[in-house]
C-alpha cells in the first residue's frame, strides 16, 4: 500500500471509531500523531496530508496542532454535504449551513465571489428591482454557461419571493424557426384561428405560458426584426396580441431574459437594445482564473463520480492537460471531453470495484496538446502544479445530497447504469470480458456523443460561399439564372450547377475584358437537339442582355453540359445498410452519429433496434417490412452486433429475394466506412462485403516512406481531373491535386481529361488503370468516386480525396484544405507580387493563417482565408514600398476582437521580416472576416 492510503487508512479508522457526542470543537489527529503511529517521517505525513486534503477526502481544522478528519465520516456524522474541506472547528461547520448559503442559487456557481462577482450582483440587481424586475440580455460564447445563469436568476427570485414557488420559466431557442418568421412569431405569442393556412384553432403562446414568470429566449439574435419590435413593445405596456388580432388587448407579467453568442449592437435593433436596460457578459472560460477552471473540472469529475457511484482518480498530467485544452473549447466542450473520459476509463474498470482512473495515455490527441498550450505559459503552468501538488487527484461520490451540473436525476440518464446492465447480460451469456470491452465500446460511444452533439451544425450557403470569391452582382445575376434552370427544365437546380455556373462566368467574363480567345475543342459535344443545349442557348441570351456583349458558341455548350450533369440522378441505387443492434435505442443511436460524422443523411442506412424481451421473428418481421418500403435491388449489408442478430440473413434473402450479407460486432467505425464506400465508391454488395471483413478502424498504422511509395506506385491507381478541355484549367487542377496526394505520401498519378468524349476517354484510362477518384465539374457516368471541383476549393474535398487514396486509412496531412490554400494563394501572389519572393512569403503567410484560427478559435472557409492571405501577402509588399492602403469605412462597426487576432497573428511577420503592418490593413482584413 502507497504511503498516502496508509495514511488515509488510519485516518479512517480512527475517524469511524470516535464518538459522535465528541464531535464539538477541533477533532481529529495531527500529523506527529500519525507519523508516530506508522512510523513514517513527519514531512512526509505532513506532505501526504495536504494531498489528501487537496484531494477533498479529508477535512483540514486550523489552529495548533493542525487536525485532520475522514470527509465522509464527518459529512455522515453531520448530515452534510461540504464543499470546502478546511475549517476552524466543527461549529464552523454547522454555521456554514445557515440559511442563507442555502437559499442563495448562486452560491453554488463557481466564481460568484471572484471573476463572476459583477454579473452577479447585475443579475441580483435585476430580480430585486422595482416593480418587476429588469429585463436581460445575457452575451458570451457558446458553452460559457448563459442558460444556467438564467435559471439561477429565476431561482434567486423566488428564493426572494420575487416569483411564487410555482411560477414558470420557459425557454425558447429562437433558432427553431429562425427562416420562418410567421411560425416563430406565433409561437411566442400565439395565434388565432384563421391567422394563417392551417390554423384551425386559436392557441396561446410563450408570453401567455410564462405569465408570472421568466420567458427565456435563446439566441435571441435570431428574432426578425418584426418580432424584436413585438417583444420590445411587449417589454414597454405588458401588452400584446396574438398573430392575426389588431388590438393589443391581452396582458402578462412576464420577465425576459435573452442571451446570445454575437454583438448586440451589430446582431440586434438598436431600438431593441435600447429597451433591454441590463446586459450583461459572461467571459469565456479561457479568461477565468486557474482556481475556478480547477473547480470546474474538480466539480464535473464530481458528476461522474456521483453517476458511477465509485472513486475517480485523475492524474495530475491529466489535468493539466484538461487545463491547456480549454483554450480550444468552453464549458459545454470541456463537460463532454470528461465525461467521455470517465465513460472510457468505467470501460476500463468495470470489473474494478475500488474505482476507475483516467490516466494521461486515454486523452485523445487534442486534449494532449493541452499540455503542451499549458507549458508554455509558464505563469498558469506554475498555478497549476503548485494547486494540484504532485499525486493523483480522487474524486469521491459527492453523497445523495449532491446536484448533478446539468440538472438530470441520474435515474432520467445514466451511461453507466445501461453499460452495467448490458455487461451483467453478456456476462450471463458466457461472453469473455474482453470481447464484451470490444462490444460496450461502441455503446459508450454512442451513449455519448448522442448525448452531446444534439445540434446539428449550421453550414454556409452556397450564395455565401460564393460571395467570398466573386462580387455579389454576379451571384445575384447566377441566382435568376438557376430559377430560370429550375423553372424551365422542371427540376431542383443544384449547387453544383449555381456554384460552377457562377465561377464560369466570372473566369468568362475575365477572358472577354482581356480579349482570350475561348477554347474551340469543346464544340459538338453536345447533342444538338437536346433540351440542355436549347436552354443553354436561352441563357447565353440573357448573360448577353446582362452584360451587353456576345456569347461565342462555344460558351453556350459548356453550360449546355452544366445542365446536362445537373440533369444526372445522383442518388444511384446503392447498397442498403440495416444497423441490428440488441437495446432500446442502441443501433438508432449509431446511425445518427454515424450520419452526424458523416455529415449527410442522403445515405440508404436503417437501423433495427431489438429490446431484450422482442423475439427474434418480430425483429425479422420489422426488418423485412423496412427494406420493402425502400428500393434494394442492389442487396442488403447487415451490420449486426452479436448472437441471433447475425443469422438473419438467409431468411432475409428468401423473403425479399435480394442479396444479403451480414458482418457481426458492428461499431460506429465500421458504419462510417460502410457509409462511405457505399456513398462515395459506389461498390457492390460483394466489394462492400469484402472490404468491410478486413476493416479494422481508423487506427493510423506506422508505413515508411519507401512502403507507401511502393504501394501508389505499383497497383495501377490514379486520379483523373475533368475540365471543361482536357487543358489550361485541368492542367492546374491536375497540379494542385498531384500537391494533395505528395504532401499525405500518396503520390499517384494524375490524368487530365476533357469533357469532349469523356466517357470513352475514361474507359480507355480504365483499361491499364484502376480510376481511384474523378475531380472536376461533371460527374462522370461510369461508377467512379466523384469529388466537385467546388469541393476542392472548399476543403472538404481534400479529406474526401485522401480518403479514397488511402482506402479508408489515416493519412498524416495538413489540416483540411492547407494545401488547396497555399497552392491557390501562392499562384495569386505570383502576379500580384513585385519585391517579394512568394515562395519565401507563404510560409509565413500559412503560419499567419494558422495563428488567426488559433486566436479567434474557429476556422474561416477556404475562399476566404484565400481573399485573406492574399491581401496580406499583398499589404506585406505595400509596407516594403511604403504605399499603404487607407480605410474609408467606420472603424465603430468594426469588431474589436477581429482586429486583436489579426495583429497578434502578424507578429509573425515582424519576428521574421522585421515589418509592421499598417492599422488600416488590419481594418481591411478584420472587414473581411
Amino acid at each position: 500500500m502507497k504511503r498516502g492510503e496508509r495514511i488515509y487508512s488510519y485516518i479512517e479508522e480512527k475517524s469511524e471509531a470516535w464518538p459522535e457526542e465528541m464531535l464539538k470543537g477541533r477533532v481529529g489527529f495531527g500529523a506527529q500523531e500519525i507519523a508516530e503511529a506508522l512510523g513514517i517521517l513527519r514531512n512526509n505525513v505532513s506532505k501526504e496530508l495536504n494531498a489528501l486534503q487537496r484531494q477533498g477526502r479529508i477535512v483540514k481544522f486550523s489552529g495548533r496542532p493542525v487536525l485532520y478528519f475522514d470527509r465522509g465520516c464527518l459529512e455522515s456524522a453531520l448530515g452534510v454535504t461540504l464543499g470546502e474541506c478546511q475549517f476552524d472547528d466543527v461549529e464552523a461547520i454547522c454555521q456554514s449551513k445557515t440559511p442563507q448559503e442555502l437559499e442563495n442559487p448562486f452560491a453554488r456557481l463557481i466564481g460568484a465571489d471572484r471573476s463572476l462577482r459583477r454579473q452577479v450582483e447585475q443579475a441580483k440587481a435585476a430580480i430585486l428591482y422595482p416593480p418587476d424586475g429588469l429585463h436581460t440580455l445575457i452575451v458570451g460564447q457558446t458553452g460559457v454557461g448563459k442558460t444556467l445563469f438564467a435559471h439561477m436568476m429565476f431561482e434567486y427570485g423566488k428564493v426572494m419571493h420575487r416569483f411564487a414557488e410555482e411560477a414558470p420559466f420557459v425557454t425558447f431557442n429562437c433558432a427553431d424557426y429562425y427562416n420562418n418568421p410567421q411560425l416563430l412569431i406565433s409561437h411566442i405569442f400565439g395565434y388565432v384561428k384563421g391567422a394563417f393556412t392551417g390554423a384551425d384553432q386559436s392557441k396561446a403562446g410563450l408570453v401567455e405560458e410564462a405569465d408570472g414568470g421568466v420567458l427565456f429566449l435563446d439566441e435571441i439574435h435570431r428574432l426578425p426584426p418584426e418580432g424584436q419590435e413585438m417583444i420590445f413593445y411587449f417589454m414597454d405596456t405588458g401588452t400584446f396580441n396574438r398573430l392575426g388580432e389588431t388590438q393589443r388587448s391581452r396582458r402578462a407579467k412576464v420577465l425576459i431574459i435573452g442571451a446570445t453568442t454575437e454583438d448586440p449592437d451589430s446582431a440586434l435593433t438598436k431600438t431593441f437594445v435600447r429597451r433591454i436596460p441590463n446586459l450583461m457578459k459572461i467571459p469565456p472560460l479561457a479568461e477565468r482564473s486557474t482556481d475556478e477552471k480547477l473547480d470546474i473540472i474538480k466539480l464535473m469529475f464530481q458528476d461522474e463520480a456521483q453517476r458511477v457511484k465509485k472513486p475517480i482518480r485523475v492524474g495530475v498530467e491529466t489535468i493539466k492537460a484538461l487545463v491547456g485544452s480549454i483554450d480550444s473549447g468552453n464549458a459545454g466542450q470541456l463537460k463532454s471531453n470528461i465525461k467521455l473520459l470517465c465513460a472510457q476509463a468505467f470501460l476500463n474498470g468495470i470489473d474494478s470495484p475500488e474505482g476507475i482512473e483516467v490516466d494521461f495515455k486515454m486523452l485523445p490527441q487534442q486534449i494532449r496538446s493541452g499540455l503542451l498550450t499549458l507549458s508554455a505559459n509558464r505563469q498558469a503552468l506554475t498555478e497549476v502544479t503548485k494547486a494540484l501538488g504532485s499525486d493523483s487527484c480522487i474524486i469521491v461520490p459527492p453523497g445523495p445530497d449532491f446536484l448533478l451540473t446539468d440538472g438530470a436525476s441520474g435515474a432520467e440518464f445514466n451511461l453507466y447504469q445501461v453499460v452495467e446492465a448490458k455487461v451483467d447480460l453478456l456476462k450471463g451469456e458466457g461472453i469473455s470480458s474482453d470481447l464484451i470491452k470490444q462490444i460496450l465500446a461502441a455503446d459508450v460511444n454512442v451513449y455519448v456523443r448522442n448525448l452531446y452533439n444534439k445540434k446539428a451544425s449550421v453550414n454556409m450557403t452556397t450564395r455565401e460561399r460564393l460571395l467570398k470569391i466573386v462580387d455579389a452582382s454576379l451571384v445575384d445575376f447566377a441566382e435568376q439564372v438557376a430559377l430560370y434552370v429550375q423553372k424551365r427544365m422542371n427540376a431542383s437546380y443544384h449547387d453544383r450547377f449555381l456554384y460552377a455556373f457562377s465561377l464560369h462566368l466570372s473566369a468568362f467574363l475575365k477572358r472577354v475584358k482581356s480579349k482570350d480567345a475561348a477554347h474551340k475543342e469543346l464544340e459538338g459535344a453536345v447533342p444538338q437537339d437536346s433540351l440542355c443545349l436549347e436552354v443553354a442557348t436561352e441563357i447565353g441570351s440573357l448573360i448577353g442582355k446582362h452584360y451587353r456583349l456576345e456569347v461565342p458558341r462555344v460558351e453556350i455548350e459548356y453550360i449546355a453540359l452544366l445542365l446536362e450533369s445537373l440533369q444526372e440522378d445522383e442518388r444511384d441505387d446503392r447498397v442498403v445498410i440495416v444497423v441490428a443492434t440488441h437495446g432500446q435505442s442502441t443501433a438508432t443511436s449509431m446511425v445518427e452519429v454515424a450520419q452526424r460524422l458523416f455529415g449527410t443523411t442522403d445515405v440508404s442506412v436503417l437501423a433495427v433496434d431489438m429490446p431484450l424481451e422482442v423475439r427474434p421473428q418480430a425483429v425479422l418481421d420489422k426488418m423485412a417490412a423496412m427494406l420493402q418500403s425502400v428500393p434494394c435491388l442492389k442487396g442488403v449489408l447487415i451490420l449486426a452486433d452479436m448472437g441471433s442478430l447475425c443469422n438473419l440473413g438467409p431468411s432475409l434473402e428468401k423473403r425479399l429475394d435480394v442479396p444479403v450479407r451480414t458482418i457481426d460486432m458492428v461499431s460506429t467505425p465500421l458504419i462510417l466506412e460502410a457509409m462511405r464506400k457505399a456513398e462515395l465508391a459506389g461498390m457492390d454488395l460483394d466489394g462492400l462485403y469484402d472490404s468491410l471483413a478486413s476493416f479494422h478502424g481508423y487506427e493510423a498504422r506506422d508505413v515508411t516512406q519507401d512502403e507507401a511509395l511502393e504501394k501508389v506506385t505499383d497497383d495501377g491507381r490514379v486520379v483523373v481531373t475533368i475540365c471543361s478541355t482536357g487543358k489550361g484549367t485541368a492542367l492546374k487542377l491536375k497540379s494542385l491535386i498531384e500537391e494533395i496526394l505528395r504532401g499525405a505520401g500518396q503520390p499517384l498519378p494524375v490524368i487530365p481529361v476533357g469533357l469532349v468524349k469523356l466517357e470513352e476517354h475514361l474507359r480507355e484510362i480504365a483499361e491499364s488503370h484502376r480510376i481511384v477518384a474523378a475531380v472536376g465539374v461533371k460527374k462522370p457516368a461510369l461508377r467512379i468516386p466523384f469529388i466537385p471541383l467546388e469541393a476542392i476549393i472548399g476543403g472538404e474535398g481534400e479529406n474526401a480525396l485522401l480518403e479514397l487514396v488511402a482506402g479508408g486509412h489515416d493519412t498524416s496531412h495538413q489540416r483540411q484544405g492547407s494545401r488547396v490554400v497555399q497552392s491557390l494563394c501562392a499562384e495569386s501572389l505570383c502576379k500580384f507580387l513585385t519585391y517579394l519572393n512568394p515562395e519565401k512569403v507563404m510560409p509565413l503567410l500559412m503560419e499567419f493563417d494558422e495563428r488567426l484560427e488559433a486566436g479567434r478559435r474557429e476556422p474561416l472557409p477556404n475562399p476566404l482565408r484565400i481573399r485573406l492571405l492574399v491581401h496580406c501577402g499583398c499589404a506585406l509588399e505595400r509596407c516594403v514600398v511604403r504605399k499603404p492602403l487607407h480605410y474609408g469605412g467606420s472603424l465603430a462597426e468594426l469588431r474589436t476582437e477581429k482586429v486583436e487576432a489579426l495583429k497578434a497573428a502578424a507578429e509573425i511577420f515582424s519576428e521574421k521580416l522585421h515589418l509592421t503592418l499598417a492599422a488600416d490593413e488590419y481594418y481591411f482584413m478584420a472587414e473581411m472576416i
